[in-house]
C-alpha cells in the first residue's frame, strides 16, 4: 500500500455528464475510509450498528480522515464533517469541492482548509465548541461523510484509445476541487455531552489547482462514519469494546534478584 499523502492540489471542477453519455466510463474500485487518531497514533476501530458505521472519539484528541482510492482512475472525494465541507466551509452538498486522488492513492486530511498552505486541525470536542455549532449549523454534528466521484474520460477516436491503453501514465499527486457555495443555519440542540469536531491549531498543508470533470452527477459511492463518546455510543446500543482499565503493579513478582534482560 502506498503511504498516506498530505500534499494536495486543489482542482477546478467541470460540470459532470451522466455516466451513460460516456462511451468508456471507468470502473471504480471500492474506496476505503479510516478515522485516524493523531493524538494516540492509531486507527479507530469501526463498530457496526443497525447498518451504520461508528467510531469512538476521545474529547480533545486530534484526528484525520484517511481515504484510499482503490481504482485505476482518478476520483474526486467530497469530504463532509458535521455537515460542513472541509475545504470551503459551506454546508455540504455532494456537488461541492473535494480532494482528487490519483489511481491507488492514499490521502490523509487532517483539518479544515483555510488557504492553499494551511489547515485548522480536526479535534473531538463538545457540541457547543464544534465548528458547525459555532457557525450556526449544529443539526448534523457527529458524522463524517465521503462522496466518491469517478472522472469522466475525454472522448477519443479508436487510434487515440489504443495509444492510451498502450501507454497509460498514473498521476502521482493527491488533488482537490472547489465548487459553488451553499449555506443554511440550524438551532443548537440540547445535547451538551454529544461530540463534535473543533476548529483547531493551524498547520502547514500545501495545495494547488488542477482540472477534474465528473463522470456522473451522483457519487459512485458514499461512505458515512458516525462518531460520539464511548458513553453516548454505549447508551445508543452500539457494540463498542470495553474501555481498557489497566492498573500497573508496582511490585510484580520477578524473583529475589534482578534477572538478565
Amino acid at each position: 500500500m502506498k503511504p498516506f499523502r498530505s500534499l494536495f492540489a486543489i482542482a477546478l471542477t467541470l460540470a459532470g455528464a451522466p455516466a451513460a453519455a460516456c462511451a468508456h466510463a471507468p470502473t471504480v474500485a471500492q474506496s476505503a475510509v479510516e478515522i485516524y487518531d493523531r493524538t494516540e497514533g492509531r486507527g479507530l476501530p469501526i463498530y457496526w450498528h443497525e447498518g451504520r458505521r461508528f467510531v469512538v472519539g476521545k474529547p480533545g484528541n486530534e484526528y484525520a480522515i484517511r481515504v484510499r482510492n482503490g481504482g485505476a482512475g482518478r476520483v474526486l472525494a467530497v469530504l463532509s464533517v458535521d455537515g460542513v465541507n472541509v475545504i470551503t466551509g459551506d454546508t455540504t452538498s455532494p456537488q461541492q469541492s473535494g480532494y482528487v486522488l490519483a489511481p491507488y492513492e492514499n490521502a490523509e486530511i487532517a483539518g479544515w482548509r483555510t488557504s492553499l498552505s494551511r489547515t485548522a486541525a480536526f479535534y473531538f470536542t463538545s457540541l457547543a465548541d464544534s465548528y458547525a455549532a459555532r457557525t450556526g449549523r449544529p443539526d448534523d454534528v457527529g458524522v463524517i461523510g465521503v462522496a466518491i466521484f469517478a472522472e469522466r474520460p475525454p472522448p477519443v477516436v479508436l487510434d487515440e484509445l489504443r495509444r492510451k491503453e498502450a501507454a497509460r501514465a498514473d498521476a502521482k499527486t493527491v488533488e482537490a476541487a472547489p465548487a459553488a457555495p451553499a449555506n443554511q443555519a440550524g438551532a443548537l440542540r440540547d445535547q451538551t455531552a454529544k461530540l463534535g469536531t473543533g476548529y483547531g491549531r493551524s498547520e502547514t498543508s500545501y495545495a494547488s489547482y488542477t482540472r477534474f470533470e465528473r463522470a456522473s452527477e451522483t457519487p459512485v459511492e458514499t461512505i458515512a462514519i458516525y462518531y460520539d463518546s464511548y458513553q453516548n455510543l454505549l447508551a445508543q446500543g452500539v457494540p463498542v469494546a470495553p474501555i481498557a482499565r489497566y492498573r500497573p503493579d508496582p511490585f510484580p513478582d520477578s524473583g529475589r534478584f534482578v534477572p538478565h534482560p
